[in-house]
Parts: structure tokens; C-alpha cells; sequence
């Protein structure tokens, strides 16, 4: 009789710890927005159907002059929802602002324009638990409903043959610095680093250079992916790889010995690609050399694209968006290096 009472006991003792550690493993998932009502709509309803139930979802109004806090009150009967709104100081602040509400201790990041499968949420617990992370990131993938050019987009964002894998969509031999599409990290951590140290321009690549500095670890949870929504044209792309080249010169300037070869793979690019036209000047030979490699280069971009994605049209929009990635990025780059580094010009920043 003592010993089934002891088992009892324990039993009972196992299974209220169980549910104190359920609710210490809390999560809070902070979410800035900027004119997109429609697309967080789209998230918010992937996160009711969350199979790991125990989070809170902040939504962070940044400015915005179409808002989303209809939208946001619409699910207050279906989610742990708090609308937050405040000014347009760049997705950085807005999250730091949304981190002030959290009542979770370990805190989820990401972008108000992405789609999520019903186990992201579980898939972060089991990762982050199982290898006792302090901070994490996901890759982002593409889903089967977005538009032709948007997975061309896709495609050239995350595939090896350009700098795809510097997204977290390939196992990796070095570091991985989480990306704020989808990153996350403990309250310990956000109260030591004092959280995003601006709102735009590389911040979230910043932040993590900071974590990993003070020595908490950090992981790809590889399973905890996010179906990210690319730019619906080229000339938005164009922009918007032109914006993230200046980043790498902030991230540069706030993080120094950060840059890599592979950030300079764009201004390369343009390099080669205004040598090959130039070398015609000085040899024939030359220039039908360069244009060989330039044009082999993108036969295997259209290649590997086309059975990637099953469709020969997609793989010839992927060379478009290949060559706009590269030229835009590497454009901004090479810009904001010459206006903050070269002539270190004062030129205020502006986000997109």
C-alpha cells in the first residue's frame, strides 16, 4: 500500500512539473506591420491552427495608414491577441516596442507577410528544448499558391547557385545568424542585449552578431520553416535587393570584420558583367570568352530553376530575377560604401 501511495505521489509530483514547465515555455510571438492587413490576416489564421497552443500573438501597428487592427480584433476570440499600435520607426523598433508587451519567455519573430504550417510553433518548441537554444533561426520556403515571379523571386533568393544559402535553406558549415522573417530568442536574452539596436537597414543581422558576442547559443532549426511572400514585380525587387545591398554596408559599419566574400558577390557580378562588354576594346577573344561564361552561368540558373520548379517559364523568369538580385544589391552596396565610407557623407537613411 505505502509503495502505490509513493508511486501515486510521484506520479502526480511528474505531472504538475510537466505542466509548470508547459507554461514556463510560453511563447510570444511579435509581429510588425506596415499597410498589410490583408497579409496578416493570412498569418493570423495559420496561427490559429497552431497544433502547440501555448503562445500569445503581439501585433505591432508601425504607423501604418491602412491598419490592421480590424483585422487584429476579428481573432480575439481565437487567439491570445494583443494590438499594439506606434510610429514608423522601422520594423526594428516596432519589435522592440511589441517585445515591452510580451508576458512569454522566449520570444518569436517574424514577418507579417508569410504563411506557416500547422506545426511551426511545435517545431520551434522541440527545437529550441531538445538543444536548450537561446536564440534560433528558419529558413523560408515557397508555397505552392504564390505567383510565377514570386517563386522566381524565391528561386533566386535561395538557391546555391547565387547566395541562396545564406538564408538558411541549406545545412551550413559556419555560423548561422538569424534573420528577422524568422528569428527568435529567450526574454534572457532580449534584457541583455536590450533587444534591435535600430529599426531598419540590417538590424536583425546586427542583433545577432550581438548574441552570438555574449556567448548564448544559437541554432537553424531547419523544421521551423515560414512560406515567405516575395515581391509581386521586378521593379519592387529591383528596390527592394537595392535596399538590402545599403544594409550590408550599416551591418558593415555596426559590426566590424561582418563582411564576407560572399557579400560581394553582387559587386562582382557587376564587375564581370561591364569587363565582358568592355573587353571587346582590348580583345575578341576576350569579350567571346566572358560572354560564354556569363551566358553558361545562367543556362544552369534557367536549368536548374526549370526542374525545380517543374516549369520552363518560372526558369526563364529566374534568370530575370537572378540578374536583378545581383544588380540591385550590388548597386546599393556600392553606393551607400561610396556616400558613408568613401566620402563619408552624413546622407540620412531611409527605409522602403
Amino acid at each position: 500500500m505505502y509503495n502505490i501511495v509513493c508511486e501515486y505521489i510521484l506520479h502526480k509530483v511528474c505531472y504538475i512539473w510537466g505542466e509548470i514547465c508547459f507554461l514556463i515555455m510560453f511563447f510570444s510571438i511579435i509581429v510588425p506591420v506596415y499597410n498589410r492587413p490583408d497579409e496578416i490576416g493570412d498569418l493570423l489564421e495559420c496561427l490559429t491552427q497552431q497544433t502547440y497552443k501555448n503562445f500569445e500573438v503581439i501585433v505591432v501597428e508601425s504607423g501604418s495608414s491602412i491598419t490592421s487592427e480590424h483585422v487584429a480584433n476579428t481573432y480575439t476570440h481565437k487567439l491570445n491577441i494583443t494590438y499594439a499600435p506606434t510610429g514608423n520607426y522601422g520594423p526594428g523598433i516596432s519589435r522592440n516596442f511589441g517585445m515591452k508587451y510580451a508576458k512569454g519567455e522566449y520570444f518569436i519573430i517574424l514577418d507579417s507577410d508569410i504563411l506557416l504550417d500547422t506545426d511551426f510553433v511545435a517545431n520551434i518548441y522541440h527545437g529550441v528544448t531538445s538543444h536548450q537554444l537561446d536564440a534560433h533561426g528558419g529558413p523560408d520556403c515557397c508555397h505552392p499558391s504564390f505567383t510565377d515571379i514570386e517563386k522566381a523571386i524565391n528561386y533566386s533568393l535561395t538557391s546555391f547557385l547565387t547566395t541562396g544559402g545564406m538564408r538558411g535553406g541549406v545545412k551550413r558549415a559556419t555560423k548561422y545568424f538569424p534573420r528577422s522573417f524568422n528569428m527568435g530568442f529567450s526574454r534572457r536574452v532580449y534584457e541583455a542585449t536590450g533587444g534591435f539596436k535600430f529599426g531598419f537597414m540590417g538590424e536583425d543581422m546586427e542583433l545577432s552578431h550581438r548574441i552570438y558576442a555574449l556567448g548564448y547559443k544559437v541554432a537553424l532549426i531547419p523544421d521551423a520553416y515560414v512560406y515567405h511572400h516575395r515581391k509581386k514585380d521586378f521593379h519592387t525587387f529591383f528596390r527592394y535587393m537595392k535596399f538590402f545591398g545599403k544594409s550590408r554596408v550599416n551591418i558593415m559599419l555596426h559590426v566590424p570584420g561582418s563582411l564576407r566574400l560572399i557579400h560581394l558577390v553582387p559587386v562582382l557580378f557587376i564587375m564581370y558583367f561591364i569587363g565582358a562588354y568592355l573587353s571587346i576594346f582590348i580583345s575578341f577573344e576576350w569579350f567571346i570568352a566572358m560572354k560564354a561564361t556569363f551566358y553558361t552561368y545562367f543556362l544552369l540558373i534557367f536549368a536548374d530553376s526549370s526542374k525545380k520548379n517543374k516549369s520552363m517559364y518560372i526558369g526563364l523568369l529566374s534568370m530575370i530575377a537572378t540578374f536583378i538580385q545581383f544588380w540591385g544589391y550590388g548597386l546599393g552596396f556600392l553606393q551607400d560604401f561610396w556616400d558613408r565610407i568613401v566620402i563619408k557623407s552624413d546622407k540620412k537613411q531611409v527605409n522602403i
